[in-house]
Parts: structure tokens; sequence; C-alpha cells
């Protein structure tokens, strides 16, 4: 379908976050339609990592009493308002992969006729299932995937703790977090919220949908840059229940006494585990501050608009193409459109790079476009679905160089 520019001219102009695309650093040239694996740089990030150096280089060790100790509690009080939940129940810490392993390992342990089992998710970023599968053999307990697509509910029985994406990385897919923590709750087990491709790309609730347990990343919509630290969150009722099983130094009640037995601090920093980076601390800390500013709600209006704007332009084409839009509708998707072409996916994405149009390619055949409300027009939307109709149309993507595994990506 060709979209009139005035259109999409006059959306920009009623844009209530058109102003946050100024607070990012952005390439010259570049429609960046990746956000959902590596987040664009905010401009304060660059000042904020300098002034960290000028710290390290007149301070020395005397930083970490001034802001570094505190960065993984300080930095998820400030996160907290994005998923909804209250002060003192999310920290910033290392990555996705051990906050899981931490998480199984303390609601296992409080569960004494536990049953041992781990429900994952299958079709779900691989990470999630490798952990859970490795806490699993380490233990003595059980790993079961759910399959793709199968109903929850039959997979229930004799469940401990379930692992699920409220987003689906490959498609978007949007879960119920309140409905499917009930019916999880219901059965005797408990959940973890994996929110990778939610946190920032849409209003999470996660005290108002009664969740007790989540992690994710913030080097995605959150754009904390490449490596920084991921997140955990433990609702405030739950804090006290023993363990969790990577009891390191900074997760001990006190941690400078240095006693030889280990002592769990009695709030959210007993996830905590070794030193951090300030560093990278400091860089997220400065996309939070801008954080505080986004209203969450508009954020939510313009990511539907933006994605629903990019399928209207290319939707007369794509089936004559054999792509297949496997994008959920509007209020059952994250912040991104998936589109599927086995053949030919990997080469429309890499022409499309060459373009300067940015977006991410998953086997087999997935393309995926993120959209960031924060950093990206409306215009810059209709130009990107512009290039991907002229690579389709004139053939370019046929070219030999853009069918070689380890071009661009």
């Amino acid at each position: 379908m060709r979209v009139n520019l005035d259109r999409v001219r006059e959306l920009d102009r009623q844009d209530p976050l058109a102003t946050f695309k100024e607070r990012f650093a952005l390439p010259e040239g570049v429609l960046y339609l990746d956000g959902n694996s590596l987040g664009a740089q905010p401009l304060a990030a660059r000042d904020a990592v300098a002034e960290t150096l000028d710290q390290w280089r007149d301070e020395l060790i005397k930083g970490w009493n001034q802001g570094w100790f505190d960065a993984p509690e300080r930095l998820g009080n400030r996160l907290a308002p994005v998923l909804g939940a209250g002060e003192g129940e999310v920290i910033v810490t290392d990555n996705i992969t051990l906050n899981i392993f931490k998480l199984l390992g303390y609601i296992i342990g409080q569960r004494d006729e536990g049953r041992g089992v781990v429900l994952s998710e299958g079709g779900n970023f691989p990470t999630d299932g490798y952990i859970a599968q490795g806490f699993s053999r380490f233990g003595g307990h059980e790993h079961r995937f759910l399959p793709e697509g199968a109903p929850l509910e039959a997979h229930l029985d004799g469940v401990d703790v379930v692992v699920l994406s409220q987003v689906n990385y490959r498609t978007g897919a949007l879960r119920d977090m309140a409905a499917v923590t009930r019916q999880v709750h219901a059965h005797g087990a408990e959940i973890i919220w994996d929110l990778a491709h939610s946190a920032g790309a849409l209003p999470v609730d996660l005290n108002g949908c009664g969740a007790r347990y989540a992690v994710g990343c913030t080097y995605k919509y959150l754009n904390g840059g490449p490596g920084a630290p991921a997140f955990l969150y433990v609702q405030r009722d739950h804090q006290d229940g023993g363990w969790q099983p990577l009891s390191g130094w900074h997760g001990h009640a006190a941690p400078f006494d240095f006693e030889a037995d280990y002592a769990p601090a009695g709030d959210i920093t007993r996830f905590r585990t070794g030193t951090h980076s300030a560093l990278t601390y400091r860089a997220l800390e400065a996309s939070l501050d801008m954080w505080q500013d986004v209203d969450l709600q508009a954020l939510r209006t313009k990511s539907l608009a933006m994605s629903e704007l990019f399928r209207d332009c290319l939707a007369d084409l794509l089936e004559s193409y054999g792509i297949t839009d496997i994008t959920p509708a509007a209020g059952e998707r994250g912040s991104q459109v998936s589109l599927v072409d086995t053949e030919n996916g990997f080469a429309i994405v890499q022409a499309l790079i060459a373009r300067g149009v940015i977006g991410d390619y998953r086997e087999p055949g997935l393309m995926r476009f993120g959209f960031t409300p924060l950093y990206l027009s409306f215009e810059d939307v209709w130009q990107a679905a512009g290039h991907f109709r002229e690579v389709l149309e004139t053939g370019e993507y046929r070219e030999s160089r853009f069918n070689v595994r380890g071009a661009v990506t």
C-alpha cells in the first residue's frame, strides 16, 4: 500500500515523544530498526562514562563510596516505575542467564515438598532454556519444555517453576501477564517472567499482575549499552525466603565484616553476587535518567502506530514475493514486526543493511524489525519501508554479495 507522506509527517507533528530523538547519538544516514537487539546510544551516556573515568582517575578506590557500590540498588529503584514495581523490588545486576539461575535456586530451595520440575518454553530465546537445563542437571531436578504453541494449562501438573517470556523474541507475541500468573499460581507453581523484549517497549505492571519474580535486560529498548547489566525483580513479600545459589559477597548481610559463613541480606540485595563495572552502570544510569521523563502509555501508542505503518506500507507486496507476515495483532504484540522468508530472508536483510536500514535476521528465514519510539520518527519508518519495497522490486537482494553468510549482520 502506498502511504501518503503528508499523512506520515502529520503523525510526527502530533507525536508527544518527538523531542526524545534529540537525546540520542544516531549515525548519519542510518534508519535503525534493531533496537530490539541493541538500543541506540543516549547522548548523555558518553559524558556519564567520561565522568566516571575521571572519578576513577582522581578518586581511585574512594569511588566505591561515591556511588559505585550502591549502583545496583539505586538503578533498580530508577528502573522500578518502568516495570510497575515498587522501591526496593528491583536490582540491576549480572545478566539474564545468571539471574534466572539465581531465581530457580531461590524458589526451589523454599519448597519443602518440591517436585523439582522446571518448565521452560520451546521457541523462546535459547538462553532461558539452556540455563534451566543446566540448573536442573546440576541440582538433580527435572527439566521440561512447553512445546511451542501448546496450551500452558496442559503442562503444569507437577511443575515447581515456569520460565516464560512476556514477549516472544521471534514473533513478538505478547502474553497476558496477569492471567498467566494467576494460572501458574493456581497450580501451586511459581513463574519467572523474562521481560527482555517488553521492558522499555511497553508498559509493564509487575505488581498489578501479581508477579513475584522477573528478569530482564537493559541493553535493548532501555538503551543501556552493549553488555549493560540485567535486572532482577522479587516482590517485596517474597524477598526473605532463603539463599539464592550464587551467594557472592555483595549479597551478604554484612559484606565488609568478612565473616567466614554466608548470611544473605534481608532484602533485594541478597541477589547481588560480586563486583560490578562502574562504567557500564554509569552508562545505563544516564539512560534511566531520561526514562523518568517518558510517558509509557504514549510510548505504547506510538510503538503500535509505527509497526502498523510499516506493515501498511508493505501489505500489498509481501505475498507476491513469498514473504509471510507473522506479526500478531496490535493488542497482542510487543514492539516489532516479524516477517518470514526462508529462501531469501537473509539476503533481504543484508541488502537493507547495505542501504543503511538496520534490521535483524534469525534462522530460519526470520526478519525482525524493532520499533523504538524514543528515537524513531514516523517518517523514518516510512522511509525504511520504502527501501524494503525497492530491495524487492529491483531484485537487489539477489546479488551474490547478499547471500554469503558471515556478511554484515
